[in-house]
């Protein structure tokens, strides 16, 4: 199971590591409600090196990026079940705008964005490259997402098959 570390806590890891040799691949997201594109993501991300390192987006980011009823789970569990995937090796709270402060602070040898990007895409990309490191696109065709099973969830065909099967 990863770690749900603070900023200094997890740097300190990631300095630990690299004594030991071992690379380190960068992943992000609001992960609100997981489902299946953010398993593959994940995997494929942590297939880029011995570590992965997760940033999941902090509350009132994540209600900037998707609406006032957003996020359905707090940053902190939201954080907890990204961990506990076997995928993942560390979990961080961010709250800027982007990734780059940590980007710049963890310098890991690879940042993962899903297919919904492309290396040119990355609004990352600058600070990737500065460093030396390198950007993968991971994950399967973005055709998951978590606003799309909640309109689900809201249909009315999803609910009259609710009732019909009750």
């Amino acid at each position: 199971m990863g770690e749900v570390l603070g900023r200094a806590g997890l740097i300190a890891r990631v300095q630990q590591d690299r004594t030991q040799g071992l690379t380190h691949a960068f992943a992000n997201g609001a992960f609100d409600l997981l489902h299946v594109g953010h398993i593959r993501y994940l995997d494929a991300a942590k297939r880029e090196a011995d570590r992965l390192i997760v940033a999941v987006n902090d509350d009132a980011s994540v209600r900037g990026l998707k609406g006032a009823n957003r996020p359905i789970l707090a940053e902190s569990d939201r954080a907890e079940l990204v961990a506990a995937l076997r995928a993942v090796d560390y979990v961080v709270i961010f709250s800027e705008p982007t990734v780059a402060p940590l980007l710049e602070a963890l310098r890991p040898e690879v940042h993962c964005k899903g297919t919904d990007y492309t290396v040119d895409t990355v609004p990352e990309r600058e600070t990737v490259r500065a460093y030396g490191g390198r950007i993968a696109i991971v994950g399967d065709p973005k055709d998951h997402s978590t606003s799309d099973l909640l309109s689900r969830l809201k249909s009315p065909a999803l609910s009259e098959r609710k009732r019909v099967e009750g």
